[in-house]
């Protein structure tokens, strides 16, 4: 047998680069990404690795090259980080919810700050110093919802649980996450051996609810359950969107109510109010508070809440997006404004209205630094300036990072 070995063709889908398929490479990571993958040059050419902390001397092998990056799998630590620990999860890696299991706690905190303050830059134009990450008192079982999945059953043994690392499609079995509450993991156990039980019944997958609140574990997603929030009851249906770290939730919502108590404004007024979270836990400290939805349900929802908790000085309006402040019977100079959007942020239509309507102080509560770094470059262009900035990090162990920022007149 010949000791001539022939170089591995690639893939057909791999495309050609400045490495093969599945070559292996030494290299040192020098930072991590907002999607929580360590990154670092080989001959000044970029390489993404998930699982690769800063610090880190690795061994990456190539799975993708892209026109002005590559993607590389973690083989071997050779000299590892000193603040790399055990994850908890057996299926860490190979899940796709979670990115930080490895990274000590502190470390996320500052790596978290970092990747604010670094989008804000970047994005944004901001010059700010980004204020400390803030912790939350839980790191693991802090979930109060899940949605786990599976496709149609195939076999005895089907997964059900949660995406694959870097896939849209490709469930992984996952029996426990360490990051749900111990209620929900109980439940969920349940679920899937009643589930396995009866799969001849399934002719396609599903998604599942866990939602652990007041009524104990909920899984369906029309019923209407309760969260409290310090002193405040919510109620909402378990399906719809809801914070899911109670731990950290109320401070979470009192700082955002104190940066726009501050501002001295007599009124409050809580955009994408949703069921009245942030206009609800506010409404005792300001003389009057108004909440706007585009949701004519949700603005319904919100109203019922007030007089859940007897609030009389609360009102929830269903807004049009062309005149989102244009029945608030308050004046924008006398009022401070929270502004919670989804994860795509406002569109410039409403920031351009909330300029108009002229408040005391802007409170932009977000999901996604990215986008609202945008948001907030566009209302600097206006007049306005960021003055302060602070990360919460409701989601311990995975790269999502909220944050709140205020703005006032330049």
């Amino acid at each position: 047998m010949s000791d001539f070995e022939p170089p591995r063709s690639n893939p057909p889908k791999f495309r050609e680069g400045p490495f093969t398929y599945h070559q292996e490479v030494e290299m040192e990571i020098a930072t991590v990404t907002n999607l929580g993958e360590g990154l670092g040059r080989v001959n000044g050419w970029v390489i993404f690795v998930s699982g690769a902390l800063p610090g880190e001397k690795i061994i990456a092998r190539i799975w993708h090259n892209s026109a002005n990056f590559s993607r590389g799998d973690l083989v071997r630590v050779l000299v590892p980080s000193p603040h790399r620990v055990t994850p908890r999860c057996d299926l860490f890696g190979e899940c796709g919810g979670c990115q930080y299991q490895n990274l000590a706690y502190p470390q996320q905190l500052i790596w978290k700050t970092k990747q604010v303050s670094e989008v804000f830059t970047r994005i944004g134009g901001l010059t700010l110093e980004v204020e400390p990450c803030h912790p939350s008192p839980k790191q693991y079982g802090y979930r109060s919802k899940i949605t786990p999945h599976f496709m149609t059953p195939r076999r005895a043994d089907f997964p059900i649980g949660f995406l694959a690392a870097g896939t849209a499609r490709r469930v992984i079995d996952v029996p426990k996450c360490p990051l749900a509450t111990e209620a929900i993991n109980s439940a969920y156990a349940k679920t899937r051996t009643e589930i396995r039980r009866h799969a001849h019944q399934y002719d396609r997958g599903a998604t599942l609810l866990f939602r652990d609140c007041e009524e104990g574990v909920v899984t369906n997603p029309r019923e209407v359950v309760t969260e409290k929030v310090g002193p405040i009851q919510l109620k909402f249906l378990a399906g719809e969107f809801f914070q899911n770290n109670p731990s950290v939730l109320e401070q979470f919502v009192s700082y955002a109510i104190e940066l726009a108590r501050k501002s001295g404004a007599k009124h409050l007024v809580d955009t994408y109010c949703g069921s009245g979270l942030f206009a609800l836990s506010g409404a005792r400290l300001f003389e009057s508070v108004h909440g706007v939805e585009f949701s004519a349900e949700a603005a319904r929802k919100a109203a019922e809440n007030a007089t859940l908790n007897r609030l009389l000085n609360c009102r929830f309006i269903a807004g049009e997006a062309e005149s989102i402040f244009d029945n608030l019977p308050v004046k924008g100079s006398e009022s401070a404004v929270i502004v919670d959007p989804p994860r795509k942020g406002c569109d410039e239509a409403f920031l351009t209205q909330l300029h108009a309507f002229g408040p005391r102080r802007i409170v932009y509560v977000s999901c996604a630094p990215d986008t609202q770094a945008r948001d907030l470059k566009f209302l600097c262009g206006l007049g306005w300036k960021v003055i302060s900035a602070r990360p919460f990090d409701l989601f311990p162990q995975t790269r999502h990072v909220e944050c709140i920022a205020a703005l006032e007149r330049a």
